[in-house]
């Protein structure tokens, strides 16, 4: 099953790369590394500051742009990595070695993606 794990980081004044003089860059590189060696790397990217963010909102057929985020939050989404686990249990140790969570740093939310060929029938 696919999961996506994006990791959160603290959103105000968070610098990519050494949160709270934690070399983090580092832990990534060799995070990538392991999960590409275990053939359970789908994909992933880390994304730019929130500063970069356009929310795009449609009512009655008018679309808006708003400069930002989508919400307001403490947090805010530092990246993904989507990973082919064979269960949750797997993909919960995966997420427990995302550098930003071991670290204590951020956080990572994991949950399964919709196979809609299944869903389909």
């Amino acid at each position: 099953m696919k999961y996506p794990d994006p990791g959160r980081r603290p959103g105000q004044g968070a610098g990519a790369g050494q949160p709270g003089g934690r070399p983090v860059f580092p832990g990534v590189l060799r995070f990538n590394q392991e999960i590409e060696d275990k053939g359970v790397y789908l994909g992933g990217e880390p994304l730019q500051d929130i500063s970069t963010a356009t929310t795009i909102r449609v009512v009655d057929g008018q679309v808006s742009a708003t400069d930002g985020p989508f919400a307001e939050t403490k947090e805010q989404i530092a990246g993904f990595y989507l990973l082919e686990c064979a269960d949750l249990d797997e993909a919960l140790g995966w997420a427990a070695k995302v550098p930003t969570a071991a670290l204590g740093y951020g956080a990572v939310e994991v949950r399964p993606c919709i196979d809609y060929t299944q869903a389909m029938g």
